[in-house]
């Protein structure tokens, strides 16, 4: 019995050994550039290997072992000589890894290039084939989901075939927020530029503040809204162009001191009244609220209606660093054109600096910091009066524009709610 067991595990040994050499001759020839080559390589292994079994080792036991020898150097060197390129990938492949990747294959990701042909020749049909045959294979890929909205939207003008391609995609888990709000942003385009629904554009934008709430991107999303364009603007692309030439001076050489021509422009005061009724409904519009800001400073002199409008912006939560950063700049420069003290200008510029000292925006307030005192001088030389100019003008004086003050003297000014 006990020769018997020898014998099987002699067996099994063989058997795995084999296996093994199996699994590793497979392995090499699959990873190969030139399959065929290692096949050929690995049979002429083979042969020599059996040649050295059976011929040259048998003739170390005999008395022809003097011929031994030279035979087996023969077959190192043949075995050298076919091998020589894989032994040298031993020992070079591990550092050129280090620059290149290694042999390991590069991840599997979906081709477009033949969808984009197909989309640039007009065969927007193929396109949309090739598309879901790519997100067949990968169906949570970003770029594919809306390279097909797209073509069903610009191309096909099919609104209701993108819109079911992008609520997939925004049902799908794992999709960063701003690729949705990507998503949904181009969805509210293709309503403007192709079906001039503006309620449709509208209704997707407020998707991004309902899946998104108290984030940037829902603040983003507010601000689209509050700029969404009229039914005049939309169909304005499609009607020629107007252009307004303003009126210049008449008899411009019998005048004895031409006056320059008048800008282009609407009144302040008209204008702040539109911005606080744009506001009052769409309160999240950064930019209306920022141009008011600047129509109370300059216009009305009201550097305390500006701070006003300034730090509600700045205190709104979830706002980007970079537009805080802004707003804080700006309210500095409504500052130093209104005169304020350099303290004042001081700890506004500070604010930004304290929001994160190792930012480059803190940098450049420390260095403007360095010359705030120059901005002040050089503001108070640009309003100072001229001597004399008072005195002349003193009999054209009639007291304030109407308008601005009523009976009890107090600014009747436009005023934003928060």
């Amino acid at each position: 019995m006990s020769h018997t067991g020898e014998i099987i595990r002699g067996i099994l040994g063989i058997l795995v050994v084999a296996g093994l050499v199996g699994w590793f001759v497979v392995k090499t020839v699959k990873a190969a550039e030139d399959p065929a080559r290692m096949v050929f390589k690995w049979v002429f292994t083979a042969v020599v290997l059996c040649f050295l079994i059976w011929v040259v080792f048998p003739m170390v036991l005999s008395a022809s072992a003097m011929y031994a020898l030279p035979l087996a150097a023969v077959c190192m060197v043949a075995m050298i000589v076919t091998w020589r390129h894989d032994l040298a990938g031993l020992v070079a492949n591990p550092f050129a890894a280090l620059y290149d990747g290694g042999n390991d294959p590069p991840d599997p990701h979906p081709f477009y290039s033949v969808a984009r042909a197909r989309q640039k020749q007009g065969r927007y049909l193929e396109a949309v084939e090739e598309i879901r045959k790519q997100l067949g294979r990968f169906p949570t890929d970003v770029e594919g989901q809306l390279l097909l909205a797209e073509v069903q939207a610009e191309n096909l003008k099919d609104l209701a075939a993108a819109e079911l391609t992008i609520e997939h995609f925004c049902e799908q888990a794992g999709h960063a927020p701003q690729n949705i709000t990507f998503a949904l942003y181009s969805m509210a385009d293709w309503h403007l530029q192709v079906g001039q629904d503006r309620p449709a554009a509208q209704r997707w934008l407020e998707k991004v503040i309902q899946l998104l709430p108290d984030t940037e991107y829902a603040l983003g999303a507010a601000q689209r809204i509050a700029h969404l364009s009229t039914a005049e603007r939309l169909l304005a692309p499609h009607e020629r162009r107007k252009f307004i030439v303003v009126e210049g001076p008449r008899n411009l050489g019998l005048l004895r001191r031409p006056t320059p021509p008048k800008a282009v422009g609407g009144d302040p005061e008209q204008m702040a009244a539109e911005y606080v009724r744009h506001l009052e409904q769409y309160p999240l519009d950064m930019e209306a609220r920022e141009r008011l800001a600047v129509i109370y400073t300059d216009h009305y002199g009201r550097l305390d209606l500006a701070t006003e409008e300034l730090e509600q912006m700045i205190e709104q939560p979830n706002q980007p660093g970079r537009l805080v950063v802004h707003w804080l700049n700006l309210l500095a420069d409504l500052q130093i054109r209104s005169g304020a003290d350099y303290e004042t200008v001081r700890q506004t510029l500070q604010r930004i600096i304290d929001r994160d000292p190792k930012m480059a925006a803190a940098e450049i307030a420390r260095n403007r910091l360095a010359l705030v005192k120059l901005e002040l001088k050089a503001n108070e030389k640009k309003t100072a009066v001229p001597l004399g100019s008072y005195a002349q003008n003193l009999g054209l004086k009639q007291g304030p524009p109407r308008g601005l003050y009523g009976e009890s003297g107090g600014p009747k000014l436009p005023r934003a709610r928060g």
